[in-house]
């Protein structure tokens, strides 16, 4: 009895194992961090981007302090960076406090982890960048040809909250050089408050997409302070979204009509929501 119970248990473990080693395609399959297959964009060093993360690393209920580690999710950081990167734009790296970025560590779990994220984890540029990141009062955003919002959920505590970031944004959208603006996932959150010359919200009547509260329900986090979809149409967007039989594995990117806003869904759609702004670049040029 004892002999079989052991071989029963070393069945289990293996076959524990060999599911534990295939989650990663298991999971990329069903939809979560799917490939790039589209066009990708070249650019000159002369072109721009500014990628902006959260500063906020705890999950905690509104008006506590305590909670799981949290903050930025690494592949929303890391997708666009290298897009940008690798399509020869300079890029900087800024946050609403400044200084070192919480990267939420369960988004660097084996499970999940991407390509661009364990390129970041072996890149000193970047690692750099993401400890001393530049302060979001400090950077002038008129000078950039893209300006890009990471999520994850600690960007729903500080990006919809910050006035500087909102007055920013607005300056960019009406600033020379006229850049993209845009953003995946929580990151949208950043638009919200960003007005117009008669301070009517920027973004009204505009199509654009973050993650859907189907998304948010379904993880069972809905403790963060704003939901990009229910503050988007609050904001007066015209919220689109796909879906799947988890939100997770969905993904969708929208191209506004004036083709100055470039929005994702979530997690997913980091790559194409970065080629898309830089088509945008390319072809005025």
């Amino acid at each position: 009895m004892n002999k079989r119970l052991l071989t029963a248990l070393a069945v289990i473990a293996v076959l524990a194992g060999i599911f534990a080693l295939a989650l990663p395609t298991i999971l990329h399959k069903a939809g979560l961090h799917p490939k790039y297959t589209g066009e990708t964009a070249q650019l000159s060093s002369a072109k721009r981007a500014l990628v902006i993360t959260t500063s906020h690393g705890v999950l905690s209920a509104p008006g506590e302090s305590d909670g799981k580690p949290s903050g930025v999710m690494a592949s929303e950081m890391t997708h666009p960076y290298y897009n940008f990167l690798d399509a020869g734009m300079r890029v900087d790296v800024a946050s609403v406090k400044g200084g070192e970025i919480p990267v939420d560590p369960q988004t660097l779990l084996y499970m999940i982890k991407t390509p661009e994220d364990e390129r970041f984890l072996q890149d000193p540029i970047l690692q750099a960048k993401v400890k001393n990141s530049l302060r979001i009062d400090d950077v002038d955003f008129t000078v950039y040809d893209i300006i890009f919002m990471a999520g994850g959920w600690g960007a729903a505590y500080d990006l919809g909250y910050s006035s500087v970031l909102a007055n920013k944004i607005s300056q960019a959208y009406y600033a020379q050089k006229t850049p993209v603006i845009g953003g995946v996932c929580h990151g949208v959150l950043g638009l919200i408050n960003a007005k117009d010359l008669q301070g009517n919200t920027l973004i009204a009547g505009r199509r654009m997409t973050g993650v859907s509260d189907k998304q948010v329900e379904e993880l069972g986090i809905a403790i963060t302070p704003l939901h990009p979809e229910t503050e988007l149409r609050k904001a007066g967007a015209i919220y689109e979204s796909k879906t799947a039989f988890r939100d997770f594995f969905a993904t969708h990117v929208v191209v506004d009509d004036e083709q100055r806003f470039v929005t994702g869904q979530n997690q997913n759609s980091g790559h194409e929501t970065a080629q898309r702004m830089m088509a945008i670049i390319a072809d005025r040029t």
